[in-house]
């Protein structure tokens, strides 16, 4: 049976409760990226924890545009053609990170298969530009597997991030539904070219898609055995009714459960909850 044969609604439970945003700081980081013209994942993917973290004052920014080449089953950010890449795009998010003052910045970006490089030129420019002119800030990249273009990945390594993100989203026997255009294995392979590469690496599972126990503690295995160093587990949550629904709603005592597993496989940092998102608290996974 295919996932989104499953049209049936399974009721929210206590514990994902969202609050609702406010706040100064909050504000005020909305206000910085709506005058710069700046891209968030915390927008374009309905994040829960948007309020949580911008009233922190940080945010994850989406470079590439706002417009993805893959149309992942689970994934609130628009498919289609994107606008051509803008070259200005790494200043403009140095400068905003330099104006907000943080410590700690997530970069993250759509998938641009349209494009030769995968968008790895201005990726590796982004980060250029903010060590530029804010040299003591941390921060990630969540990246694409860049259809499996390994020169493309090369220019990532080449510019030595502080940690490198790659989620693989879900079991090997769901990816084909959930993610569509990728590849469990080649996931796999992006996170084990970083580590033998000395990069620091994380990756962010969801659950609640119609995998077994078994199937979660598998993956764990498999991106110990490439030798992840952070992961992080969270509640699937169905963005729009076109997405895939929602199989179950995973139990916080589970969560714990999978976290101590993850832990003891070696993984330095598991954050594990019904909330928690690849970006979560990713000023802490920094070693």
């Amino acid at each position: 049976m295919e996932l989104t044969d499953n049209l049936k609604r399974v009721k929210k439970p206590d514990w994902l409760r969202v609050k609702l945003p406010t706040g100064k700081e909050y504000v005020k980081v909305r206000g910085i990226v709506s005058e710069h013209k700046l891209h968030t994942i915390c927008e374009s993917g309905n994040c829960p924890n948007m309020g949580e973290c911008w009233g922190a004052g940080t945010a994850t920014f989406m470079i590439l545009g706002n417009i993805c080449t893959r149309s992942c089953g689970f994934c609130a950010v628009a498919t289609g053609k994107p606008k051509p890449a803008d070259w200005d795009e790494p200043k403009r998010i140095a400068y905003s990170v330099k104006l907000m003052g943080v410590k700690h910045c997530v970069i993250t970006s759509v998938d641009r298969d349209d494009l030769k490089d995968g968008g790895s030129i201005i990726w590796a420019e982004t980060i250029k530009e903010i060590r530029a002119i804010s040299p003591e800030t941390k921060f990630e990249c969540l990246i694409p597997d860049f259809a499996g273009k390994w020169e493309n990945l090369q220019r990532i390594i080449d510019v030595k991030p502080d940690i490198v993100s790659h989620n693989i989203e879900t079991v090997r026997r769901l990816t084909a539904q959930v993610r569509i255009q990728a590849k469990y294995d080649r996931s796999l392979e992006v996170l084990k070219r970083l580590d033998e590469a000395d990069v620091k690496t994380k990756c962010g599972l969801m659950v609640g898609l119609g995998e077994t126990e078994e199937e979660i503690y598998e993956t764990i295995n498999d991106l110990s055995n490439v030798k992840c160093d952070v992961l992080t587990i969270g509640q699937y949550l169905q963005p729009t009714p076109k997405h895939i629904p929602v199989a179950k709603f995973v139990h916080p005592d589970d969560f714990k459960k999978y976290r101590e597993y993850a832990l003891g496989k070696g993984f330095r940092f598991v954050e594990s909850g019904p909330l928690v998102r690849s970006s979560y608290h990713a000023e802490k996974h920094i070693f």
